[in-house]
């Protein structure tokens, strides 16, 4: 997908954004909902890069893995748009990309914590409960 598309795309959703806002009535009665309004946009804003770089069963595929765990959902769509928007996907993105995507961001998460492993060792001798004892 070019990144020209995508520009196009975004500023056709950001007019109608922009018209939708000033049909309301202004931002004066809008305070409460101005922040419902915004994740709702940004979601279908979302929603629509999604369907133009997944193809139909890679979506499917990634509705399902929001449906077990929401965060690797969303770490996996921001991933998406950025190489999007970068233009580096060419064509959509097939259910085996996807799966190999994904198995690259388990193997990062799995180095991550790894390295964030803590090892105890405990001296010998040196702190020893028993030696009191003895001494009575």
């Amino acid at each position: 997908m070019a990144d020209a598309e995508l520009e196009e795309i975004r500023r056709a959703r950001l007019a109608q954004l922009q018209q939708q806002g000033g049909s309301r009535g202004g931002p004066a009665g809008q305070e409460g909902g101005s922040q419902d309004d915004r994740k709702q946009a940004e979601s279908e804003r979302r929603a629509a890069i999604m369907n133009q770089i997944l193809d139909p069963a890679a979506a499917d595929r990634l509705g399902r893995i929001r449906l077990v765990k929401e965060s690797r959902a969303t770490d996996i769509e921001n991933r998406l748009i950025m190489l999007a928007q970068t233009g580096q996907l060419r064509q959509k993105v097939t259910e085996e990309q996807l799966k190999e995507l994904l198995n690259a961001v388990a193997e990062n998460q799995r180095k991550e914590e790894e390295e964030q492993k803590i090892v105890i060792t405990r001296r010998k001798g040196g702190w020893d409960d028993d030696d009191d004892l003895l001494d009575l």
